[in-house]
């Protein structure tokens, strides 16, 4: 069975120099709270966790549970200084 080649992502800011300047799906009067969104953080963090309990991405099982550990450290961190 040939292996997928390696795929390349464009991660840029839609062409402008400020990420803060892009519009967002919200309001500011709809905007989420930090603690709002370091929840679904959390969330989120939990469904990749039994994603990869599940067996799914084996080929990139490794990496993406220490993403998780560092997502998870990242989110306790920012937790606590609220």
């Amino acid at each position: 069975m040939a292996s997928q080649p390696e795929r390349q992502y464009d991660v840029s800011f839609a062409g402008t120099a400020d990420p803060a300047a892009t519009d967002t799906p919200w309001s500011e009067a709809e905007a989420p709270s930090t603690a709002e969104l370091l929840s679904q953080l959390g969330e989120d963090r939990l469904w990749l966790l039994r994603q990869l309990d599940s067996g799914r991405w084996s080929r990139w099982r490794l990496d993406l549970a220490a993403l998780e550990r560092e997502l998870g450290q990242l989110i306790d961190q920012a937790g606590e200084r609220l």
